[in-house]
């Protein structure tokens, strides 16, 4: 099929669904304006389940085909979701490495929000590591790119610092945690540094001491609501300790 074609139905399909007034409200959600048609993400993954479930003959390349031409064409919030969503169910079995490949083109050219982002993360990236452990150091090349690349790094993460996968526990390395949080520690990006708490907080659900000693020995370069935010992974006096570190506020 050709890709231009799909991606010029599934944006009309999408238009067709515009609701301006959700458009505005759903601003509040971000820090700057986000080009959007309304189209909520549950409804935008439907349409693209539907649009697929009347196409079966279509093979995981013609699907990451479009999900990129509709991704790199895309103006609206709700079109680069669609991109996605177009890939959801073979990103963990049916899609190799040039998955990884897209993913860094899309973070570094075509992501403009932290929910692209996240979704990305969260709904295609992990499930196709947790299906190719292997390739989780590819990940660190990230940390090199624009400011979403760097967010991700960490992101992509956050549900496999500890993992059931078949009959063994995978559990991420803290080398890989820790080199990540501190090559990123004097990162200026708001939404980079909120990366870099996520991974530390849901680390310290599973490493509590490890957490805290990395967390005592670089709170002098730490942003403070980095800081914080790891320490909601903590327990209650490991977080009153360690907030004494700033002068005892409230975590």
């Amino acid at each position: 099929m050709n890709p231009e074609a799909a991606a010029a139905e599934l944006r009309q399909l999408l238009a067709d669904r515009a609701d301006p007034g959700f458009a505005v409200s759903m601003q509040r959600y971000f820090r700057t304006p986000v080009p959007a048609l309304g189209v909520n993400n549950g409804a935008v993954t439907g349409l693209a389940r539907s649009w697929l479930a009347e196409r079966p003959d279509l093979s995981p390349v013609d699907r990451l085909a479009i999900a990129h031409t509709l991704v790199e064409q895309s103006k609206h919030h709700e079109e680069t979701l669609a991109g996605y969503a177009l890939l959801y169910g073979i990103a963990g079995r049916r899609l190799g490495g040039e998955l990884l490949d897209h993913a860094r083109v899309w973070l570094d050219l075509h992501v403009t929000n932290w929910a692209q982002c996240d979704d990305l993360c969260l709904k295609l990236l992990h499930p196709y590591l947790l299906g190719h452990l292997d390739e989780i150091p590819r990940t660190r090349e990230w940390l090199d790119g624009g400011p979403w690349a760097r967010r991700a790094a960490n992101v992509a993460l956050v549900k496999l610092v500890r993992r059931r996968v078949g009959k063994e526990v995978y559990e991420l390395p803290l080398t890989h945690v820790f080199d990540n949080c501190t090559v990123l520690m004097a990162d200026d990006e708001h939404y980079v540094q909120k990366g870099v708490g996520w991974l530390l907080k849901v680390t310290a659900r599973e490493h509590p001491r490890a957490v805290g000693e990395y967390l005592r020995a670089w709170h002098p370069r730490m942003r403070r609501d980095t800081f914080r935010y790891a320490l909601e992974g903590m327990g209650a006096d490991d977080r009153r300790a360690l907030m004494a570190l700033y002068g005892g506020a409230r975590a």
